[in-house]
């Protein structure tokens, strides 16, 4: 697919549509919150269409990525095509869905400044173009990356209770156990065995005795300083298997 220049299409606004979702949790349904999403901008873009704003056929959807980051697939196509000059404006549902993190968030608006693209959330009302504007993108923004340390914050709390009353923190059990109901950890009887095996068929090591090593070799006069590996427990280990 091929996109005019941005001289040829002068003086609509070309606006693309991003949209996430932190989890894939239903991505796969017909209507999903990537879709809602979209349907709400395409909406605002249709109330908007006195003022020349024309929405682009290309979708930048990033489905199961967090905020935190800007490592998003559809997040730097959409970059790569407003440093192109293929977009001329970037229309989003809500601030913390184009980011969480404010040191990110101001890095992205820099970047639209640098190649002359504006940014509009739907839901909340913002025009970048003024200082006043950005006030205000900014305390939101901040207050969103506070919700997101106090989400982080309750879920290692959590965790942390969980541990203190011996359950499970979750993930995938360990290989020979099961997960109980209440959370706790079981022996699975098919594989408890295999484990029990895995376990004992090893023949133990005795440890090896470094300061002793040298010990003796010093006491012997006109020696040089020993090898500790051959001389201590593990060279013996290994002369016998020899």
């Amino acid at each position: 697919m091929t996109f005019e220049p941005r001289e040829t299409l002068n003086p609509q606004m070309r606006c693309a549509i991003y949209t996430r979702k932190s989890t894939s949790a239903g991505l796969d349904l017909q209507i999903n919150s990537l879709e809602t999403q979209r349907e709400v901008c395409s909406a605002y873009l249709m109330c908007q269409s006195h003022r020349n704003w024309v929405e682009l056929p290309q979708r930048y959807d990033d489905g199961g990525f967090s905020g935190g980051s800007l490592e998003r697939p559809a997040l730097k196509r959409l970059i790569g095509d407003i440093e192109a000059g293929r977009i001329d404006m970037v229309i989003v549902y809500k601030i913390d869905r184009l980011s969480r993190s404010l040191s990110d968030f101001i890095r992205l608006i820099d970047t639209l400044d640098k190649y002359g693209a504006s940014f509009v959330s739907v839901t909340q009302t913002f025009d970048t173009s003024d200082s006043m504007g950005r006030l205000v993108l900014n305390i939101l923004l901040t207050f969103a990356q506070f919700e997101r340390e106090l989400a982080s914050d309750r879920t290692r709390d959590k965790k942390a209770a969980l541990m203190r009353r011996g359950l499970y923190v979750g993930g995938t059990p360990p290989f020979g156990f099961t997960l109980s109901k209440g959370g706790r950890l079981l022996a699975d009887p098919e594989r408890a065995p295999l484990v029990e095996k895995c376990s004992t068929g090893f023949r133990p090591r005795p440890p090896i005795n470094w300061q002793g090593s040298f010990a003796s070799a010093a006491a012997r006069p006109g020696n040089s300083p020993p090898n500790p590996v051959a001389s201590g427990a593990a060279g013996q280990s290994i002369r016998a298997e020899s």
